[in-house]
């Protein structure tokens, strides 16, 4: 549940923030921000979370995980509002809209903190209420850089007529206090309770993914171990090449190998060493193969002890805060349930690759990137799609057999390459798309250039929420 104009009105009232100094700022996740605050009543921290049907600012009691890698939000506010003054802290009216003037030297900035479920979001204005960047980018409310943002005109006139009182919350102390402990134990997505049961059911799917790649594992190299054998059939399949009827689907001899009777199946009208050399070449790569198929096995095997360990640390972590971020660390780590060998091919391929469910996208930033993949990473059954009348990305959707492109997992695509694009300001463009296989390389043309053929349009929209979703998705490098 989410703060209430009363509740806000309270805590902005016992933080009395004005004259108060920002000294310090830490976005530990997309959703999460926190203001290191000192004024004449000692330094507190303040917590600013955007999660659904949580949305709060509140002093927090806790400790703020930093990101490993500076968030872009973050790194504008930095810049622009470290030692600076907070000369107003209020709430507009009663819509749930907090307004921050911050001034640093000779700038004043506006820093607007909207607490709405279905459309929060943390905005940073100069005086006059020109958009310089937002936390989550909303291009068809034009809060993205360059908008205009001022909520005092269009809130003027609106009245909120729903009554709503300040909550009884148990514990001592203020009512910040009482809110912070609130929200940490039971009170939203960011609640221990729930953060927990997200962290069971993430690496119990995992778990379970690994468990089912490891036993067609196992079961492949019991076969593999007894290479050998394949090598014994070449030879007894040549011993009695005079004997071979043309056509015969088996060959019975005598097993001069392990004694007895041997029963050997055969293709079809081929002569006796075909048949034989079909049986050293799955000797050969059965033998090349048993060395990668153990180092996968064990990394597998690794893999479920990671997860095990994981899964505890997360269950013995009692503040919130760091638990979202281990929890978005620790689930994007290795890569769980992928074969060491998808590991590795993840880590040499150019570009930015995402992982949606089963299905692999990879973007290539550049020109380069966009020639390699082209060159080394797709095939004609794989998607190409790319941006109408605008350089940028390439992004391609790997094929999987039997299946076709879900409506969703396009939609993705075309956000990443329109992103990626020189089209990215606009908000929407139109997309080609087409199967790689249609695609043919311009004569004499700039490295990575092709000629799309049989191409399909497609229209995106900028979605931020996808967006981040896909960030989410994204294969980390080493």
């Amino acid at each position: 549940m989410s703060l209430n104009w009363k509740e806000i009105n309270l805590i902005l009232e016992e933080l009395d923030l004005c004259g108060s100094q920002i000294q310090k700022l830490i976005q530990s996740t997309f959703d999460v921000l926190a203001l290191r605050i000192h004024g004449r009543n000692g330094t507190k921290t303040l917590l600013i979370a955007l999660s659904s049907g949580a949305c709060r600012l509140h002093e927090t009691f806790r400790a703020i995980p930093k990101n490993d890698k500076p968030l872009r939000f973050a790194q504008l506010l930095n810049s622009r509002l470290i030692n600076g003054y907070i000369e107003e802290a209020v709430q507009l009216g009663d819509n749930r809209i907090v307004r921050f003037m911050v001034r640093t030297g000779e700038e004043r900035y506006k820093l607007y903190i909207r607490l709405w479920s279905n459309a929060a979001n943390v905005i940073l204005c100069n005086e006059a209420g020109t958009i310089l960047d937002a936390m989550r980018r909303h291009p068809k409310r034009g809060e993205i850089t360059g908008g205009n943002y001022t909520p005092e005109e269009s809130l003027a006139s609106r009245l909120n007529t729903s009554v709503y009182t300040v909550r009884e919350l148990a514990g001592s102390g203020s009512f910040n206090e009482k809110i912070d402990t609130f929200y940490a134990e039971q009170g939203s997505a960011l609640s221990l309770e729930s953060l927990r049961e997200q962290a069971r059911r993430i690496i119990e799917g995992s778990t379970s993914r690994i468990l089912a790649s490891l036993e067609k594992l196992r079961l492949k190299k019991a076969y593999y171990a007894d290479a050998d054998r394949l090598k014994e059939y070449g030879d007894i399949i040549l011993a009695n090449s005079s004997a071979l009827e043309n056509g015969a689907d088996w060959l019975e001899a005598e097993d001069f190998y392990r004694g007895g009777t041997v029963r050997i199946k055969l293709a079809a009208h081929k002569g006796a060493a075909a048949q034989a050399e079909q049986y050293y070449e799955q000797f050969r790569k059965a033998k090349s193969g048993y060395a990668d198929l153990c180092a996968e096995i064990e990394a597998e095997e690794t893999e479920l002890q990671r997860l095990a360990t994981l899964l505890d640390s997360f269950l013995v972590e009692t503040n919130p805060l760091r638990l979202h971020k281990l929890i978005e660390q620790g689930t994007k780590q290795a890569l769980p349930g992928l074969s060491l060998q998808t590991r590795l091919k993840d880590q040499k391929r150019p570009g930015l690759s995402f992982r949606r469910g089963e299905w692999l996208l990879m973007v290539g930033r550049s020109a380069a990137e966009n020639d390699d993949l082209l060159r080394h990473h797709v095939k004609g059954q794989d998607l190409w799609l790319h941006v109408r009348d605008y350089p940028g990305s390439y992004v391609f959707i790997k094929a999987r057999a039997g299946k076709s492109y879900p409506l969703e997992l396009l939609l993705d695509a075309g956000n990443l390459a329109l992103f990626y694009s020189k089209g990215r300001g606009n908000a929407e463009a139109d997309l080609y798309y087409t199967p790689v296989k249609f695609l043919r390389r311009a004569k004499n043309g700039p490295k990575g250039l092709v000629i799309p053929t049989q191409e399909k349009n497609l229209h995106v929209k900028l979605d931020e929420k996808r967006l981040t979703a896909l960030e989410l998705c994204r294969i980390e490098k080493d």
